[in-house]
């Protein structure tokens, strides 16, 4: 009996000590980050350090799509997710239907390093929910030794020294806004009387056109079945990685582009952890990895100078304009202008 009796006690010493020591340590390790993104955009080793350093575990769950992402964020209230990345105009959603947390900048340290080139854009302009990640800028890239004039713009893709030289990807809304911005307006025109002007302009770029294709357009470059292209992001690094000689464009008329963003869901469950994240994700050598992982030009400004040079938009640049969703008969006139060029380009 006293056996018994001891060993109960024993038990119940040992159970305590066990739960106290369990609880302690539930305590201490039981910070979790649900990070919700696209698959594959951060390199491991960068997931894996902020875990070790920061104590914070990191479930990270991924979307197929930016129309998923909201969907998913709308269901859940913003409750099942601390930290969330999406494209611009899928963001611009989100922070109209109140689904974002106003950013607490002081509790981001490093948020002074974001290039500003980056932000206050239409989805954000007063940059209270948003922190870029990356951005996608499709570019003129040419090869010197088979063109014998300099390209410093859009404009210059008409010249006839380029007839049946230039590789186009196929995003109309892009190779429009391109010639947009050569008449002086914007990429995201309205009026269906000033785009029906630039689909006469573009029709006169078919003679130069030697094709359009939206995969692997850089290897026309490559093999010099073009001199001349315009790529998306992806392409340009690759291109360069093959031909280092090529010349890339930062057009004088402007650029377009696309900015990833991150966001925390209004009724994120472990905010503070999400602020350790991001913070940790601005500072220059983590942003320096991840921008090399994933190939996108760097938004941070703190870490141009770790990065592969052709990820930095030079400092000359100032300006740049996202494609934004345009009315039903705007979207009518801009799909009728590209049926015509690319019938054109036959």
């Amino acid at each position: 009996m006293k056996k018994r009796v001891l060993a109960i006690l024993l038990c119940s010493i040992m159970a305590g000590s066990l739960l106290s020591g369990c609880g302690g340590e539930k305590e201490e390790n039981n910070k979790e980050l649900v990070l919700y993104t696209w698959e594959g955009l951060f390199p491991q080793e960068v997931l894996d350090d902020f875990e070790k350093e920061k104590g914070i575990r990191i479930i990270n769950s991924n979307f197929d799509s930016n129309e998923t992402m909201l969907e998913k964020v709308q269901q859940s209230d913003g409750k099942d997710y601390d930290v969330v990345i999406g494209d611009d105009y899928i963001i611009e959603q989100v922070v109209k239907n109140g689904l974002a947390k106003e950013l607490d900048k002081s509790k981001l340290s490093n948020y002074g390093n974001i290039n500003p080139l980056y932000q206050g854009q239409f989805y954000d302009p007063d940059n209270k929910y948003t922190i870029p990640h990356g951005a996608g800028i499709p570019l003129i890239v040419y090869d010197p030794e088979q063109v014998d004039f300099e390209i410093t713009g859009y404009e210059d893709l008409w010249n006839s020294k380029l007839e049946d030289k230039i590789a186009t990807i196929a995003s109309y809304r892009a190779v429009e806004g391109m010639v947009l911005l050569t008449m002086g307006k914007s990429m995201n025109e309205e009026d269906p009387t000033v785009i029906k002007e630039a689909g006469e302009k573009l029709v006169s770029l078919a003679p130069n056109i030697r094709m359009i294709q939206d995969t692997n357009t850089q290897n026309a470059l490559l093999n010099g079945e073009a001199s001349v292209a315009i790529l998306y992001t992806s392409q340009v690094i690759a291109a360069l990685q093959e031909n280092p000689d090529l010349k890339v464009v930062y057009p004088k008329e402007g650029l377009g582009f696309g900015i990833m963003n991150f966001f925390i869901p209004k009724n994120a469950p472990d905010t503070e952890e999400a602020y350790e994240f991001l913070n940790y994700i601005l500072e220059p050598e983590v942003a320096a990895k991840c921008f090399g992982f994933v190939g996108y030009y760097c938004t941070n400004k703190a870490a141009d100078d770790l990065v592969n040079p052709d990820l930095v938009v030079p400092d000359s640049v100032t300006k740049g304009e996202i494609i934004q969703n345009v009315s039903t008969e705007a979207e009518e006139v801009y799909n009728q202008n590209w049926t015509e060029f690319k019938a054109a380009c036959d």
